[in-house]
């Protein structure tokens, strides 16, 4: 099937850049500027969501711009299959940094303007969220996938998108190195959370390029055989984790409280308890994503 067949009429992408992408270009534009004005005040939860927003303000603009001037023989693969993707990505992207920076970093700020600019952004955000699943929705429907076949339509596909999405909070929370340096069993789980994440990024790249069928396995044994994997290293995971960051006879932290970084003014990477606990629930969603999958 020729990917310009299955492109939208230009009315129909005049319809979803002014009226959809525009104002998700705007409110990303917001909650971006709102924060990157607080300067050094940030903090490290704060710079990562400032670098997620910027990345979704980038490719939105160029999918848009794509799209109004159909350069469709330029990339590999029928371009459906990118925006429905990453409308999906920026919807769940934005949804947690909606989450992540007033939970792990906003409450933790004084009453002023910095406070007052982080709770704006995090309203942006959420505004852009609906956005994307709005554009999530439109596209769904404008390519009739009932039809199409497009890997990110299957449950298999959205849940890869979800296990990819929370791998990548878990980065942004693990990028406190003093959450696992101390103990090997810890470096091991960041290990696991790499491997796993690459396995997610290739089988999505695959899917994408529509290269899967080149590989030397049959894809089903491929799919299988990648779950399996990602699924004992989780298990083991979710064993070590919390054991060594909660277990006081294995210098963990059994009480909130027992953390001054919880207690004193906000620091640089905020409570580092929550964000133990955080890691430990994140990696309990991912090894629950694998269910269906195996």
């Amino acid at each position: 099937m020729s990917s310009r067949r299955i492109i939208p009429e230009e009315d129909d992408v005049d319809t979803l850049c002014y009226f959809l992408r525009l104002p998700q270009v705007i409110s990303i534009c917001l909650a971006f500027s709102l924060v990157a004005s607080m300067g050094n005040e940030r903090g490290a939860v704060g710079n990562w969501c400032l670098a997620i927003w910027c990345l979704c303000f980038t490719v939105t603009v160029f999918i848009s711009m794509y799209e109004c001037f159909y350069c469709d023989w330029i990339l590999p693969f029928f371009w459906y299959k990118l925006p429905i993707t990453y409308a999906c990505y920026a919807t769940l992207f934005c949804l947690l940094t909606s989450i992540m920076y007033p939970i792990f970093y906003v409450q933790y700020l004084p009453y002023g303007p910095s406070r007052d600019r982080a709770i704006a952004a995090s309203a942006f955000s959420c505004i852009a969220c609906v956005l994307y699943a709005i554009d999530v929705a439109y596209t769904w429907k404008h390519y009739k996938f009932k039809n199409i076949p497009c890997y990110v339509h299957t449950l298999p596909g959205l849940l890869k998108i979800l296990e990819s999405a929370v791998a990548c909070v878990i980065f942004v929370f693990i990028s406190n190195t003093s959450l696992y340096l101390h103990q090997p069993a810890l470096k091991w789980c960041v290990v696991v959370y790499s491997i796993c994440f690459v396995q997610v990024a290739v089988a999505m790249l695959l899917k994408l390029s529509g290269w899967e069928n080149r590989l030397p396995l049959r894809l089903p044994i491929f799919h299988l055989g990648q779950t399996m994997l990602s699924f004992l290293l989780y298990v083991s995971a979710m064993v070590l984790w919390p054991l060594y960051q909660f277990d006081e006879k294995l210098g963990g932290q059994p009480h909130w409280y027992t953390d001054m970084s919880c207690i004193d003014e906000l620091t640089d990477y905020g409570c580092v308890w929550d964000q133990r606990l955080a890691v430990a629930i994140l990696t309990a969603i991912n090894l629950l994503i694998f269910f269906p999958l195996l």
